[in-house]
């Protein structure tokens, strides 16, 4: 009997032995595991970072060559649009220009029209004096002298109001020069002593309002 329990005690013991020795070893192999598993997460993680640090240049790089990009397509728009600015200043300022010559034009020769008009009273006036004969204006006959006086003195008076308006006289000397822009040939003369392409004789006095010919001086030109 007692031989029996000293067995089973030893059995018992044995198997506690054996327990422990299994639950140690599994203990064991989880730790081990755990540190597997603890160093893999570690290399992963690890090799995230590096993979991240590694990707990040090139990310880097591409927004840096973007802004590059887009600063150059701006710059090229500025660029394009200060063009356009001062190409549409040049426009305004020609623009400008053209209406104030336009402007002093009608202020200078608005009056054009009505001076070539007046031109017709300034030839008839000057006909009318011409075609007395001096002989004529005598005291003997007053009447014709003093309607000469007359047409003369209205004829004076006109040519004061036209140079008070800028409007002149072109009236050439025998042996002026003939002058296209101002002069209007109507024949020619013959001659051997007299320099050829000069005015010989005027037939009917020209005018000009301000620097522009209203009507050309009519003239015969000696033909050397």
């Amino acid at each position: 009997m007692a031989a029996l329990s000293s067995m089973c005690m030893r059995s018992a013991c044995g198997l506690s032995r054996a327990a422990r020795s299994y639950l140690g070893g599994r203990a064991q192999r989880a730790d081990v595991l755990r540190m597997s598993t603890t160093a893999t997460n570690g290399r992963a993680q690890q090799a995230e970072t590096e993979g991240e640090t590694t990707q990040t240049p090139p990310d880097t790089s591409a927004a840096e060559k973007a802004l590059t990009e887009q600063k150059l397509k701006l710059e090229e728009e500025l660029k394009e649009l200060k063009d356009k600015y001062m190409r549409s200043l040049a426009e305004t300022e020609n623009v400008r220009q053209r209406m104030k010559k336009q402007v002093d034009d009608a202020k200078l020769y608005g009056i054009q029209g009505f001076c070539k008009d007046m031109l017709e009273v300034a030839d008839i006036l000057h006909v009318a004096t011409l075609s007395v004969p001096a002989e004529e204006l005598t005291d003997a006959n007053p009447h014709l002298k003093n309607l000469f006086d007359g047409l003369t003195m209205t004829e004076s008076q006109l040519q004061k109001v036209f140079t008070k308006h800028g409007l002149s006289q072109i009236s050439p000397a025998e042996g002026e020069k003939f002058n296209p822009n101002i002069h209007e040939a109507l024949f020619q003369v013959p001659t051997t002593d007299k320099e050829g392409d000069t005015v010989a004789v005027v037939q009917k006095i020209g005018y000009k309002l301000h620097d522009r010919t209203l009507r050309p001086a009519m003239v015969g030109v000696f033909k050397a």
